[in-house]
């Protein structure tokens, strides 16, 4: 669903370049931050021998007990879906 955000200047012609300088930026540091999420994810499967799919699966259905480090893995994969969607929006703005 679309959705519009207004905003409202004396001087679109100066904010305008500002706004789509700043959505770069974002865009770019969310980038960022979903290799480093991948890349740690990749180093969880890699250490403890399965996707991170699978680790999840296993966990909620209790097959596996949460240690600390099966905390921060859980954490990564929230975080990658955060940084996904976050990436998405970013990717879906359209400036008038």
């Amino acid at each position: 669903m679309l959705q519009q955000v207004t905003i409202k200047t004396q001087d679109k012609t100066t904010l305008k370049p500002l706004l789509v300088s700043a959505i770069t930026n974002e865009k770019k540091m969310v980038r960022f931050g979903l290799e480093r999420t991948q890349q740690r994810l990749r180093e969880f499967e890699q250490e403890f021998g399965m996707t991170s799919a699978e680790f999840l699966q296993r966990l909620l259905a209790a097959e596996i007990e949460e240690t600390i480090a099966f905390t921060d893995w859980r954490m990564e994969i929230g975080m990658l879906s955060l940084l996904e969607s976050q990436y998405q929006a970013l990717q879906d703005v359209q400036l008038d």
